[in-house]
């Protein structure tokens, strides 16, 4: 608690008993939650999947796309997830994905799926993907990409066979009568919100009202040849079983170039009759009716929101119970028995209501009384004292219900009575708790649920994790407003599911995913027993009153620490006489009685507190928690002591100072310390006598550790009757004793210390510079602001030393056991360095440490014994790596298996510093720690997931085709099922191309080992959707690059080098570019891009990749030799620049910059690598032909078109800066929003099955 503020040796307290309550436990590695009251699963969601979510939802409970269709494949056609990483093997992984995601929803017992693996399936690996997009974009795409992976299957129809419809559309000739028909298909019908109130209108204005073609508006009939009137209209010509239907809620204002949300009032029936609308409607009215089962609701506004969805649960599969109207029967019969029976109304209901109210796990009883008060009305001692007694008699009385603190001031409910009036109180039958932990959720039977008595449908709101029961009229609240319905899902009324399907959830599940649902819920099970034994398994400190002495006011280990104290382990829903009688068995040699007391490790030694009584009890509710501290004894005394025990006996460690006179020429005072133990029960008039028996006054600091005279106060003769605990003195706590002598050098005005006579300190100095024998220490006197380079020159005059050592040495503390501490900046004055009055210096040889330096300790080995501890001072912003290198060349140590770690508080290797790049600064490393050297690599970092881009030669735009028009190029893999997400408010030209002549397509995301080689990530690259597209006959084919601002960066050399070794980050994106032949740089050969000027033309000819060996110069003469030496041009013919892309400008490479003079041929040439140059790998270099071509200018159209654009952007910024500074009044909606993230197309990979 105080660090090393005593002198006393307590290193038998515990070291745990600071984190008392529950074990802290890993979120990850608890087991999923069990399924709640509605028996239904939720999903998760991954940070922006809720649009997925909720589709996936839906399509789980339409059981005919469930079960029918989607279980009715098996391995046979699918393959199985087993053989997904072969690379022959055909496995449809996304409907195999889709089933064993519906077999977790439907069996296994969790709260809520993950969906990580199915995303997996798509393709998903980036932020991307994860991030919100539209429901309804998706389920067209996730449609196309089943029907894309079923080919070949009986599965094949399984989307056109459930949702797939058809329109036709209809010209009618008024002359001659003929009819010209056009017809369409359709996954989903999409009909506009904006003025239309409802589902029926909307359908009413596509497919019964006419459309005529009049007057000047004619149509041109085939038949007829000429320009006629006629009438257009649409009719629903075939109809799904399932009509999804999607609503235009989002609508462009081109007034204010925005998108925006239609929020208006949108009526849809629950059920809804088709056949106004269809072409046919000579059919049975049972063909035409449609009923809502599915209702995915949008919450936000156009740019970003929630989406969640209402599902009628047609199999009824889960528990549908209100529990607002349960709990208003519930409250309704309460109040009903309290008006009948006030006057014998029993107080234990009220009490557990009010406690089961409170968030935290206990409350004072005080606090209980007050809350009651205002609940009633009434107080406990008018109303309920007469006939119950006492609150905290009555509390104490129902030990089963109440949990007391051990200090008696709190109580809370006990665990299981709390769980059982909460569960009671939303009107669950106590005697038969749910069965939703029970394993019977894979039994071949599913228990019975209970149903809901209340007539109607069931409806239950899916909100990613969470699912609750909803009334069917709950629906017409999302007819309008920013959480209103975005897509409806109706179902034909003549489908009806057989009685074997009604809450069976095992239904038509294939026997493969049962036994595997089964496993996983006996493993869950398994994991949740572990785990609830875990969380209530404690750990219980038994001291041994053996090996114990009492003095100085508390107990004190005879022992060392593994003797006096025993560990146990137990669960706290024991009893106490299970934990006596474990104890008893521990102890085989125990005698006489035990008694077991609470103990507390305090700063003065073990303090008793209260017997633990009543075997019946458990232990959590006697208040045993994690690390509780036992004494087992006799009761009465330890070692022919008797010990006090209680909160009244608390011992309360003082510290007690003293004026002392310690000086030199009679100038300088300083307090001596000493430490004393006192009951907190001892007056002060007692504390006054034992510490000043002759007489004198006590005074107590009102500041803590800040000892100037003006925060000294005078205790006076009416306190003297007050107790250490009463008067506010606690552990640490500083008091300062003044006999007669001592009031002189001090002034007392008002009961406080007003001032010291002399504010100066004085401090030792100890040589260690000399031979051993030499070794001598003087007294130098200063004050807290004098500052230590003078202390360091006082010291060397005063021991008479050259004062040129003032250079070559500092000043260390030194501790009470002699060692020297970490050197004191010399700018520092003795305050600032926390030094004492008196404190001892050594002088050492070696300069002092700057404040931009650290002075640390370090060993080679956690054993100090077997290795000496050194010191090093090394620069705050040296990185880890820098640091552990310079340790290893101090000690003597050569190799990479060395680590750096912390030194922890027991003196053993503690933290591993992992991170070898960060500075010591950022890693909180201070002066004077102690770092170990530790034998071995760093502990593996793991898998790294890299986005891998494929960089690929673009089409070179023909002859006279403008930059722009090249500029809108884009480029789609047909792999890819792409969609965009939202229709564009106004078309937006692409970004510049990253790189001249050079495409960057995104091809995925791969997993690899740290340790993997380059060539591995090659191989790992080729397996991707995209990648197995290209022919490459080996990794050496292949050119790796970093991706730098979506420009191709550091090239990657060497394919047998480890990615650790690039440093790569845990950010790096890789393009990997295809070679025509085989390549591996070397260290000293540049890849350079070199493209030729076409004559006349403002225009270059394809670049072209040159490899230059810079082994022996980088200089501006041999680069000019190798690109004419490429093109075979005369050096002198041709002239070379480098090309700036993100500021679209040529710097010209010319002879003249770097000539030789002839008086100093000697002179280095300087390095194209460094300024202005910097060359590096893929730079471009721009070259022109003299001979051809004898303009100097390098740029081209392009670049005009990129700078005109950088400069309007710049000149509209200004503008705009200079409007809002002149106007104070500049409106909001003028201000700059925050920029919103480019929308991503939402895509789905899948493999090729045709």
């Amino acid at each position: 608690m105080f660090g090393d503020l005593f002198e006393e040796d307590f290193s038998f307290i515990s070291n745990n008993h600071c984190g008392k309550g529950k074990k802290s436990k890993p979120r990850e590695s608890e087991p999923p939650a069990p399924r709640d009251f509605t028996n239904l699963s939720g999903i998760k969601n991954q940070g922006g999947t809720c649009y997925l979510n909720s589709l996936l939802q839906t399509l789980l409970f339409t059981p005919e796309f469930r079960g029918e269709a989607l279980f009715s494949l098996g391995p046979e056609e699918l393959g199985t997830l087993d053989d997904s990483r072969k690379p022959d093997a055909k496995v449809r992984i996304i409907p195999l994905q889709l089933q064993r995601l519906f077999a977790q929803l439907l069996l296994l017992d969790q709260q809520a799926a993950s969906t990580t693996d199915l995303t997996e399936s798509f393709g998903w690996n980036s932020q991307e993907e994860m991030r919100q997009h539209d429901v309804q974009e998706l389920n067209r795409i996730l449609f196309s990409a089943l029907e894309t992976s079923l080919v070949g299957t009986s599965g094949h129809d399984l989307i056109n066979r459930l949702y797939h419809g058809t329109v036709v559309n209809q010209i009618v000739c008024k002359e001659c009568k003929n009819v010209s028909e056009r017809q369409e298909d359709f996954l989903d019908l999409t009909v506009a919100v904006k003025g239309v109130a409802g589902l029926e209108e909307a359908l009413w204005n596509m497919y019964v009202e006419e459309e005529y073609f009049e007057n000047d508006n004619l149509y041109r009939c085939g038949a007829c040849d000429k320009l006629v009137e006629a009438s257009k209209s649409a009719k629903l010509r075939k109809l799904p079983p399932f009509l999804t239907i999607s609503l235009l809620r989002f609508n462009f204002d081109f007034e204010k170039c925005e998108r925006y949300k239609e929020t208006s009032c949108y009526t849809f029936p629950i059920q809804i009759n088709l056949r106004p609308f269809c072409e046919q409607t000579e059919m049975d009215d049972s063909e035409y009716i449609y009923e809502l089962f599915s209702v995915i609701i949008h919450k936000g506004g156009c740019y970003g929101g929630h989406y969640h969805v209402y599902i009628r649960d047609v199999d009824e599969l889960g528990n549908w119970q209100l529990q607002e109207e349960e709990d208003g029967l519930i409250e309704e019969k309460a109040l009903r028995d309290t008006e009948n029976a006030k006057e014998t109304e029993n107080p234990l209901a009220v009490l557990k209501g009010i406690l089961s109210e409170e968030e935290a796990k206990q409350i004072a009883i005080d606090q209980l009384g007050q809350k009651l008060l205002e609940k009633k009305g009434v107080s406990w001692n008018k109303k309920y004292r007469k006939q119950y007694g006492a609150l905290r008699k009555y509390l104490q009385n129902h030990p089963q219900i109440f949990q007391l603190s051990p200090d008696g001031n709190k109580v809370g409910l006990k665990g299981t009575h709390k769980l059982l009036f909460k569960l009671d109180s939303h009107g669950q039958d106590l005697q038969s708790p749910p069965q939703k932990n029970d394993v019977l959720w894979n039994c071949e039977k599913t228990p019975p649920r209970p149903r809901a008595t209340a007539a109607g449908c069931h409806w239950f709101d899916l909100n990613d994790s969470k699912v609750q029961p909803i009334k069917e009229k709950d629906i017409e609240k999302q007819f309008q407003g920013k959480e209103s319905a975005y897509m409806l899902f109706y179902r034909k009324a003549e489908l009806k599911r057989p009685h074997e399907a009604r809450g069976n959830p095992r239904y038509q599940i294939p026997e493969h995913l049962l036994n595997e649902m089964n496993a996983a819920n006996t493993e869950l099970q398994k994991k949740r027993a572990e785990c609830d034994s875990a969380n209530n398994d404690i750990d219980l400190h038994l001291h041994l009153s053996s090996c114990y002495k009492f003095h100085n006011g508390a107990l004190h280990p005879s022992l060392s620490w593994k003797e006096s104290v025993v560990d146990l382990t137990i669960d706290r829903r024991k009893t106490l006489g299970d934990l006596r009688q474990a104890v008893f068995q521990m102890l085989e040699s125990w005698e006489g009685d035990m008694v077991l007391s609470m103990a507390k490790p305090l700063p003065a030694g073990l303090h008793l507190y209260q017997v633990l009584d009543g075997d019946e009890l458990s232990l959590d509710g006697i208040g045993l928690a994690d690390g509780a501290d036992i004494f087992v004894w006799n009761g009465k005394e330890v070692g022919g002591t008797k010990v006090l025990t209680g909160p009244d006996h608390e011992p309360v460690v003082l510290n007690v100072l003293r004026l002392a006179e310690h000086n030199e020429g009679g100038k300088g005072q300083h307090f001596s310390e000493t430490q004393h133990v006192f009951s907190c029960s001892t007056s002060l008039g007692q504390l006054h006598s034992a510490l000043a028996p002759a007489g004198g006054i006590i005074l107590k600091n009102t500041l803590g550790a800040d000892r100037e005279a003006k925060n000294w106060e005078v205790y006076r003769e009416e306190d003297m009757k007050e107790t250490v605990r009463s008067v506010g003195l606690r552990d640490g706590c500083s008091v300062l004793i003044l006999d007669s002598h001592d009031q002189s050098f001090v002034n007392v005005a008002s009961g406080n210390l007003t001032a010291f006579t002399y504010d100066i300190s004085w401090l030792q100095v100890k040589n260690f510079c000399g031979v051993e024998e030499e070794e001598k220490h003087v007294k130098i006197t200063a004050t807290i602001e004098t500052v230590m380079s003078d202390i360091k020159m006082k010291a060397i005059r005063e021991l008479q030393l050259e004062e040129e050592l003032a250079n070559e040495s500092c000043l260390r503390p030194v501790s009470g056991n002699g060692k020297l501490l970490s050197p004191v900046p010399e700018d520092y004055t003795v305050k600032e360095a926390e030094l004492k009055m008196g404190s001892l210096l050594g002088l050492c040889h070696g300069k002092a440490p700057t404040s931009t330096q650290l002075f640390l300790y370090f060993t080679v080995g956690s054993d100090q014994n077997c290795s000496p501890e050194m010191e090093i001072v090394v620069e705050e912003t040296a990185s880890v790596r820098e640091c552990l290198n310079l340790m290893l060349e101090k000690s003597g140590l050569s190799g990479d298996n060395w680590h750096l770690r912390r030194l922890d508080w027991c003196y053993e290797a503690g933290e591993a510093l992992s991170q070898e790049n960060a500075t010591l600064k950022e890693l909180n490393i201070c002066r004077g720690d102690t770092l170990v050297i530790s034998e071995g690599k760093l502990p593996e970092k793991g898998f790294l997931k890299i986005p891998i881009w494929w960089l690929k030669p673009s089409s070179h735009k023909k002859h006279g085709e403008s930059a722009q028009d090249q500029d809108y190029t884009n480029h789609f893999d047909s792999s890819v099922i792409c969609f965009f997400l939202l229709p564009l408010p106004s078309f937006k030209a692409p970004p510049e191309p990253t790189h001249t002549g050079l495409d960057l397509c995104y091809a995925g995301r791969i997993e690899i080992a740290g340790e993997a080689s380059l060539e591995e990530l090659k191989m790992q690259a080729l397996t991707l959707p995209f990648c197995q597209e290209q022919v490459v006959p080996l990794p050496s084919f292949l050119r790796a690059w970093t991706v730098d601002s979506k420009r191709p960066g550091k090239l990657l050399r060497n394919n047998k080098q480890r990615l650790n070794d690039y440093r790569l980050g845990a950010r790096v994106e890789i393009c990997i570019e295809p070679l025509q032949e085989e390549e591996n740089l070397g260290p000293h050969e540049l890849l350079l891009r070199v493209q030729m000027g076409i004559p006349g033309e403002r225009d270059y000819s394809d670049s072209r990749d040159l490899v230059w060996d810079i082994s022996k110069e980088c200089t501006t003469w041999a680069l000019r030799q190798r690109v004419a030496s490429h093109y075979c041009l005369p050096v002198d013919k041709i002239e070379i620049a480098k090309y700036f892309p993100e500021r679209f400008e040529w710097l010209p490479i010319s002879s003249w910059t770097q000539q030789i003079s002839k008086r100093k041929r000697r002179k280095k040439q300087e390095s194209l690598q460094s300024a202005p140059y910097h060359l590096k790998d893929g730079d471009i270099i721009g070259v022109k032909n003299l001979l051809l071509d004898d303009t100097k200018d390098f740029s081209t159209v392009r670049d005009d078109i990129g700078k005109e654009k950088q400069r309007q952007l710049a000149l509209e910024k200004k503008k705009s800066r200079q409007e809002r500074v002149q106007d104070p009044f500049f409106p909001e909606e003028k201000l700059p929003m925050k920029p919103r993230k480019p929308e991503v197309a939402l895509s789905i990979n899948v493999g090729v099955f045709r």
